[in-house]
């Protein structure tokens, strides 16, 4: 299982995470409104309002999601930054619901 972390413009985030669950790319997608994200961007410093997305998926559906936020993200460099899951300490009922669900 991983969760996957995207920081997208808040009026696209709900669209962005319903494709990737309707697609069946995702098992779950929580929208985080009201992140604050400062980044250098075209030599300077920038303060942006974002949602961030917390993207569940089964190890083996990575590639195909990331394929698609890439497709779906306006921006030109999105973020896609994939963290491993620990299985054995986490809720198995929940890790094996992820790595069950959300296949097309």
């Amino acid at each position: 299982m991983r969760v996957v972390l995207c920081n997208c413009p808040p009026d696209g985030a709900a669209d962005i995470a319903r494709a990737l669950v309707e697609r069946g790319l995702a098992a779950c997608v929580n929208v985080v409104p009201g992140v604050r994200s400062f980044y250098v961007w075209d030599g300077a410093v920038q303060d942006d309002g974002e949602s961030t997305l917390l993207i569940k998926v089964a190890a083996d559906g990575v590639d195909a999601l990331r394929s698609a936020l890439v497709e779906l993200h306006p921006y030109d460099v999105p973020e896609v930054v994939v963290l491993t899951v620990d299985a054995a300490a986490s809720h198995g009922p929940y890790v094996d619901w992820v790595r069950g669900a959300g296949r097309a």
